[in-house]
């Protein structure tokens, strides 16, 4: 495993917890008792940032948990996160299911006992109630969620537009003339501290 520590922030992995050897704990994380972090995967905390995994957590292949100073990431006890799934700046109660391919992002709320079946996705400052489902593909947008089927596109936008991803995400005005440039310009800088990372 690569365990990699900067700006003084050290992952703390509990000794009954076990972390594959090609898997990648970065930064303030913590990760409790019985919890497993399987090959492949990426649990990334940001400069500010914090990933708190509570027991009994499954984090399966390729599965990506990242958190960043405005967002950190917080999973209960007893969560299973699918391979090839996305999970950032989130806050997820006990027993919650996340499929195969399934993206939460920042500020999202994952009620106790809810699912997030394969490929689907709760957005930004999305409240999801506890034991919802959010079906194969569909989308869960606002607070409280509304979940609808993805070829709703014009339905998820406005609902999704006035939740401000550049600003809420960035701190980036999204009618700037250079959004894309401040917001990569930004980035770029805060995703240098890596370069004095240890492992």
């Amino acid at each position: 495993m690569t365990i990699l520590s900067y700006d003084d922030r050290f992952p703390e992995i509990d000794a009954e917890a076990w972390v594959a050897p090609d898997a990648t704990v970065s930064g303030d994380v913590t990760i409790g008792a019985g919890s497993r972090v399987m090959h492949g995967a990426r649990l990334i905390a940001e400069a500010g940032g914090s990933i708190r995994i509570g027991r009994n957590c499954i984090i399966l292949e390729n599965a990506v948990i990242r958190a960043t100073g405005r967002h950190p990431c917080r999973l209960g006890d007893h969560c299973l996160v699918g391979p090839n799934s996305h999970v950032v700046g989130a806050n997820i109660e006990d027993e919650v299911f996340i499929a195969t391919g399934a993206s939460i992002f920042h500020g999202a709320h994952i009620g106790r006992g809810a699912e997030v079946r394969i490929h689907g996705v709760v957005h930004l400052r999305t409240r999801l109630e506890a034991g919802a489902t959010v079906p194969i593909g569909w989308v869960a947008v606002g607070d409280p969620a509304e979940i609808l089927p993805p070829d709703q596109h014009e339905a998820i936008w406005a609902l999704q537009k006035p939740l401000d991803f550049p600003g809420f995400v960035y701190g980036v005005d999204r009618s700037a003339p250079d959004v894309m440039r401040e917001i990569t310009t930004g980035l770029s800088a805060a995703l240098g501290a890596h370069r004095a990372e240890t492992v």
